[in-house]
């Protein structure tokens, strides 16, 4: 049984270990000399460093309830905190939370939550400040719990053993030299196109997204985007995974607003219409993944407005 059969066979078997899967894809990357799959494989093992692009199946939602406290002892307990309201005083990152960790730990993390109520708890500490005197008059906001569905973890775990299904099954149509790798010495009779491995696993990854170059999996987005040209800037969004009545509705917003800076180069009402079609990113409605979407639109609003 070929390296590649043997992947196959394990992660489609029910409680097989996933680290063990992703360790024996590993070596199927070395041998396949391909950079960004042993570096996706490396980092779905070990953890996502700060500065390595996170794909869109490890953001996940997450909801707060709140405690708050007026005059004369009254209170306000438990609150569910409307989404939108955070996103408001405290940005969107607060409501779409990056999981960096391994995959041993996410599988930890699932164990844990089927022990308690089902979810699992974020430290919200700063979002007590970011908050304070905004959310209910005359009352100070005491407590901020937030926490993650502990369906969202069982999903990323899935999607995880998915994408490595889908990678090894393409490999087999269209890679002929990966059926052939088994353990032991490598064999040379057979060379792989490197090339064509890692724009497989670039697209599976983070989906068919032909503007990311194939040099590794936090590789830079290219922009082809003219100075106020919001013709270029309406193709590249369409050429990005935008269909393009969205990428014309965008293009426009921003060729009539003003960034709000270089480090936020979107403006108020492109962030908002960005945040009312998030959702098109994650039902598959936009052919690009969230974090993907966020990188492309801030750096294409970067060279429309010449800061970049």
């Amino acid at each position: 049984m070929s390296l590649l059969q043997e992947i196959q066979a394990a992660v489609t078997q029910d409680g097989s270990d996933l680290g063990s899967v992703l360790l024996k894809l590993r070596v199927l990357a070395a041998r396949l000399g391909s950079g960004p799959l042993e570096e996706w494989v490396k980092h779905e093992s070990e953890g996502y460093p700060l500065d390595a692009q996170v794909p869109s199946y490890r953001v996940v939602p997450v909801s707060y309830r709140g405690t708050f406290f007026g005059a004369f002892g009254s209170s306000i307990n438990n609150v569910q905190l409307p989404g939108y309201l955070i996103e408001q005083f405290a940005g969107p990152q607060w409501t779409r939370h990056e999981i960096r960790d391994g995959i041993a730990a996410i599988d930890d993390l699932a164990r844990r939550s089927a022990r308690n109520d089902g979810s699992l708890g974020i430290d919200a500490s700063n979002l007590i400040l970011l908050l304070q005197g905004k959310v209910y008059d005359g009352y100070s906001c005491n407590e901020v719990t937030g926490t993650i569905p502990r369906t969202a973890i069982s999903e990323l775990q899935y999607a995880v053993r998915s994408r490595i299904l889908e990678l090894t099954l393409e490999f087999e149509k269209s890679v002929p030299a990966a059926s052939t790798i088994a353990f032991g010495p490598p064999d040379s009779l057979e060379t792989a196109d490197s090339e064509k491995v890692s724009q497989i696993s670039q697209n599976v990854i983070f989906g068919n997204v032909t503007n990311i170059s194939a040099s590794g999996v936090g590789s830079q987005v290219t922009v082809s985007v003219g100075y106020r040209d919001e013709e270029s800037l309406i193709k590249h969004l369409v050429k990005a995974g935008l269909p393009e009545c969205d990428a014309s509705e965008l293009a426009n917003i921003i060729a009539n607003e003003e960034p709000s800076s270089r480090e936020e180069p979107l403006g108020a009402r492109a962030k908002a219409w960005f945040l009312e079609n998030i959702q098109k990113a994650m039902n598959g409605t936009w052919n690009v993944g969230i974090s993907v979407a966020t990188r492309i639109l801030t750096e294409a609003a970067l060279k429309y407005y010449g800061l970049k």
